[in-house]
């Protein structure tokens, strides 16, 4: 069971009879992809940060206030990553290089 956009052939090897699967993948596909891979790993990134600084500013009462607005801008922020996946997906699929129901190809 491959990837839809996934192409793949079985074709015998030159030397021996063993067979050799191949895959092609379209160039744009690929840039796609990891221009929002990256953005995911930025945005988890700096999730993280707000959360462990939020943390930090939690250990004095006068910057509790802060902290929890770190917290507050890590909690929307954790939003952005759902956002960024069904951009990609809706972004591949107009282009024709994904599938949306492809589960495999999440970051």
């Amino acid at each position: 069971m491959g990837a839809p956009w996934l192409h793949g052939s079985m074709a015998p090897h030159p030397s021996s009879s063993n067979r050799t699967l191949s895959f092609s993948v379209g160039r744009d596909e690929i840039v796609i992809r990891h221009k929002y891979e990256v953005a995911s790993i930025v945005n988890d990134i700096m999730v993280a940060l707000w959360f462990v600084i939020g943390s930090i500013l939690f250990f004095s009462e006068s910057t509790t206030t802060a902290g929890t607005w770190l917290f507050l801008l890590g909690s929307v922020q954790l939003m952005i990553r759902p956002l960024i996946r069904l951009a990609r997906r809706v972004h591949l699929q107009r282009s024709g290089g994904g599938a949306p129901s492809d589960a495999s190809s999440d970051f």
